[in-house]
């Protein structure tokens, strides 16, 4: 930690493919192979303040210690954030959406249980391609009734804009969250999906309404993408400050927006999921850790500068 610390709330959340171990998005059933204490005895010692869930392991969870085994072991552990994810096609018809709200129910459920204060969920995404055309009055109504069915019981969704779904930009994710102007429903704004929108981190102060960011999420990567948009956001990230993604950068321009909450980690690569849990839940500490340090020294350096020309 930096000898005088300017950015106060420096926990840091382990996003759930962060300490999954052999688990990736689409990947299968996602559920992680390693058991549920393991993990979370794995991350606290590593010094995390907070983890992620991914749905698909919620079953497990419930057959093995059960839910309220899991608050207790993370209470035991000093883990004091908790998020979920996650929620797709809630704005849908048929048999999907039948299916989605099936899982709505166990989220709401487990957020109460746990105590979890937001629920990530998607919009259209597309593999490869351009997404599905989406309804824009059902999503709008969809929407605003999925975040009011959050706040009674509880807890909130913030959707996470991307350039492979129907909300590309951080611009229109924004736009969105605040023509709906639930206060219960706003955005995760992550440096991956920044990035590759085309968003200057400079312009997120005058984009961002900070009411509705809810999850903050950092990483890196090149500066090119790897194979396509997908294989490159779920194989290809690198750890804080390890890419060219300027991850420093874009912690400094969040605090400056005005976000104070603390910050998840989302690490996805192949080369993270085949390292030993310990070793990579470590590691992603280490660098996120570094990654805040460095963007305490941007803004040092940005306020002696100012400061100088104040003088002057």
């Amino acid at each position: 930690m930096s000898e005088n610390t300017i950015i106060e709330n420096r926990d840091l959340l382990a996003s759930c493919w962060t300490w999954a171990g052999d688990a990736a998005p689409l990947r299968g059933d996602e559920t992680s192979p390693i058991d549920i204490r393991t993990r979370v005895e794995a991350v606290a010692r590593a010094g995390w303040k907070g983890v992620g869930l991914i749905h698909a392991d919620l079953p497990q969870i419930e057959a093995t210690i059960g839910l309220k085994g899991l608050k207790q072991l993370l209470d035991d552990n000093g883990i004091v954030h908790v998020e979920m994810e996650f929620l797709a096609d809630w704005w849908k018809t048929g048999t999907v959406r039948a299916e989605s709200d099936r899982w709505r129910g166990i989220l709401l459920e487990t957020a109460g249980v746990l105590g979890v204060k937001t629920i990530k969920i998607g919009a259209e995404l597309a593999i490869s391609g351009e997404p599905a055309p989406v309804d824009a009055a059902a999503f709008h109504e969809e929407f605003d009734a999925l975040a009011t069915q959050a706040g009674n019981a509880g807890t909130r969704v913030a959707l996470e804009p991307m350039p492979m779904n129907n909300l590309k930009t951080i611009e229109i994710g924004a736009k969105f969250v605040t023509e709906v102007n639930n206060p219960y429903g706003g955005l995760t704004v992550d440096t991956w999906h920044t990035y590759r929108g085309g968003t200057s981190y400079a312009d997120l102060a005058g984009i961002l309404p900070m009411d509705k960011v809810f999850v903050v999420e950092i990483d890196d990567a090149r500066a090119e993408v790897t194979g396509s948009l997908w294989e490159d956001t779920i194989n290809e990230r690198l750890y804080p400050g390890e890419g060219e993604m300027d991850t420093a950068g874009f912690i400094k321009a969040m605090y400056e927006a005005g976000w104070r909450g603390h910050w998840g980690v989302e690490i996805l690569a192949e080369s993270h999921r085949r390292l030993p849990l310990e070793t990579a839940v470590t590691r992603a500490y280490a660098a996120a850790a570094a990654s805040l340090d460095a963007a305490e020294r941007l803004i040092a350096e940005e306020r002696t500068v100012s400061g100088t020309s104040m003088q002057n």
